[in-house]
């Protein structure tokens, strides 16, 4: 540590009640929430300089998939001065959103305003990077220790908290034996805005996936294409090019009540619910593919046609560099699972919609031992979002978003993130700050109580 200049934070000697680590729409939710409770000490940090929300990914003409209402704040608190209808009264939009007459917002002012919010939260501190967490015990006083790293100048502050919550979100995964390929001809979806210049200079260009962010960048790209003149494939090795269940019964699996239910089962079933559940979280907007096939009916009329191809049930085995007259290209081995038969496929250029993944934060790895795990290494996570621990200690680690296998589908909406919150803040004061509803759907997910009540007794 001689390199860097080591400090105990001065206005933090004392222990804090919570330390965020990572301020993304869920964290900064709760440190929107926690300004309405003075007994609750905390600060947040996160190596970003400013909250970005998805930077890579914000096109013109895309939207939350959820309403308004999903925003930090208004599912626990409508009342509170952070909510998305108060920040529009605040930029003299509230009138142009009252004629917009839309539940669901641009994608680009969602991530304008939660800026806004965390310009106004001076707990909330951006440029500072947590490197350790460690747990220690003196005496009768348990707590952690956080060492968070000026990302700028290298200084290091030390402070302690008696709660940790984890909201690092999660990495744009590409497969293994991909990841050496990745350049600015075969790049992750999440920095798709970065590399448009160079997919404008493209001859042909291929899309992998077939999720919200596949169809958005295979939209944006097809909206160019007259433009541009590249050639524009579509893969997937998914059964076909699905929309989002978004059933009015079918949502409310993203509520306290569906998570009650979940949370019961033995993980086993988890697994196997999961499993069945992928286009509650993972298919494609109505609206979106909507978009997609009449902007191609338009394009294709008058007997015109186009150099476009959507292909499911296609997996990429290999793909490898090529090189024709001095243009570098790639050769994809692909595999049609329905017809068992072998094809390649070449291309300019490749973006990877194949969706991310979540690791177990390296800041915390000196807490590995602390730290229940099931058989396959993921946190044992109580109903409350605390984390199961090996000892008895009065400190918690809480996650957010990091607990799909242990809640279910909700985990990553952006609509329970205020009743997550709720629930974390309610758990730490040991007291109802922010009520938290039940019964809020129409349908049982399992056996009513009552009815348990009188078999028992049967």
């Amino acid at each position: 540590m001689s390199s860097y200049t080591m400090k105990e934070a001065n206005s933090n000697s004392s222990i804090l009640d919570l330390i965020g680590v990572g301020i993304g729409p869920f964290n900064l939710g709760l440190a929107s929430m926690l300004t309405k409770v003075e007994q609750i000490t905390s600060l947040f940090f996160d190596q970003n300089d400013r909250f970005e929300w998805h930077p890579g990914l914000l096109m013109n003409g895309t939207t939350l998939q959820v309403p308004f209402f999903a925003d930090l704040v208004t599912m626990a608190d409508p009342t509170s001065p952070y909510s998305y209808l108060n920040y529009l009264k605040t930029q003299n939009r509230l009138y142009h959103f009252y004629f917009l007459e839309q539940f669901h917002i641009p994608r680009v002012e969602y991530n304008h305003y939660c800026q806004w919010v965390s310009k106004q939260l001076p707990h909330c501190r951006f440029g500072q990077r947590v490197n350790q967490i460690t747990w220690h015990q003196e005496g009768s006083q348990d707590y952690f220790s956080v060492q968070v790293e000026d990302v700028k100048n290298g200084s290091i502050t030390i402070y302690k908290a008696k709660n940790i919550v984890i909201g690092v979100g999660s990495t744009p995964q590409l497969g293994p034996s991909f990841q050496s390929l990745d350049s600015d001809q075969f790049f992750h979806s999440a920095s798709f805005l970065y590399h448009r210049n160079r997919c404008r200079e493209a001859k042909s260009i291929t899309v992998i996936g077939s999720g919200q962010s596949a169809a958005e960048v295979f939209y944006s790209l097809l909206q160019e294409q007259d433009q541009y003149n590249y050639r524009l494939d579509w893969f997937t090795r998914s059964e076909g090019f699905f929309p989002m269940e978004y059933s009015k019964l079918g949502l409310e699996h993203f509520s306290a009540d569906y998570i009650d239910y979940f949370h019961s089962l033995p993980q086993e079933k988890r697994d196997n619910r999961l499993q069945k559940q992928d286009l509650l979280y993972k298919g494609i907007s109505a609206g979106t593919i909507s978009d997609i096939y009449n902007l191609l009916y338009e394009r294709t009329s008058c007997n015109n046609e186009v150099p476009v191809c959507l292909l499911s049930q296609v997996e990429i085995q290999q793909i490898k560099k090529i090189s024709h007259d001095e243009e570098k290209h790639f050769r994809l081995s692909c595999f049609h699972q329905e017809e068992n038969k072998n094809f390649t496929h070449e291309s300019e250029l490749i973006i990877c919609a194949t969706g991310y993944k979540r690791e177990i934060p390296k800041c915390i790895t000196e807490l590995k031992t602390l730290i229940r795990t099931d058989e396959k290494k993921r946190f044992v996570v109580q109903r409350d979002y605390r984390l199961a621990l090996q000892i008895e200690t009065e400190c918690s680690i809480f996650v957010q978003n990091n607990e799909l296998h242990s809640h279910g589908v909700g985990s990553p909406d952006l609509g329970l993130g205020s009743y997550r919150n709720a629930t974390i803040i309610n758990s730490i004061s040991g007291k109802t700050i922010y009520p938290v509803s039940h019964k809020t759907v129409f349908q049982q997910f399992g056996i009513p109580l009552e009815t348990k009540v009188k078999e028992s007794h049967s």
